[in-house]
């Protein structure tokens, strides 16, 4: 069986990929930290998961980070936007899982040097075994 984390890293850049108005506005979408990319993108960051399962049933709570990264003064508002929406569309099953339920937990947005910025978006997936 593959793992939960495993299972929803690969729904979130299925469909982050697959966002035609994300794709707009960002370069690409990375599984980690890409070697080269220029800003705007998004990388699907580090997952880490936890006991959530039911008598009968395995489950993980799974919290997985999200990052949009930027330059210049803009705030990334529409990816931003474009990203809560693929959140709230995570649900639904992939691979050895169904995730039942998927929403942002926390966000942060930090200013790096020479003008970049980061935006975490913290999702909280709990999913159970098909």
């Amino acid at each position: 069986m593959t793992s939960a984390e495993g299972a929803v890293r690969a729904r979130a850049l299925d469909l982050l990929a697959r966002d035609d108005a994300l794709a707009a506005i960002v370069h690409g979408v990375f599984d980690g930290t890409p070697p080269r990319a220029s800003a705007p993108y998004v990388m699907v960051g580090g997952a880490e998961g936890r006991d959530w399962g039911t008598k009968d049933r395995a489950g993980r709570e799974v919290r997985l980070t999200l990052v949009l990264v930027g330059v210049g003064g803009a705030t990334g508002d529409g990816a931003a936007g474009c990203i809560e929406r693929v959140v709230a569309a995570m649900r639904g099953a992939v691979n050895a899982w169904t995730i039942v339920g998927a929403r942002t937990i926390r966000t942060r947005f930090t200013f790096a040097r020479e003008g970049g910025w980061r935006h975490e978006i913290i999702v909280r997936c709990r999913c159970l075994a098909t």
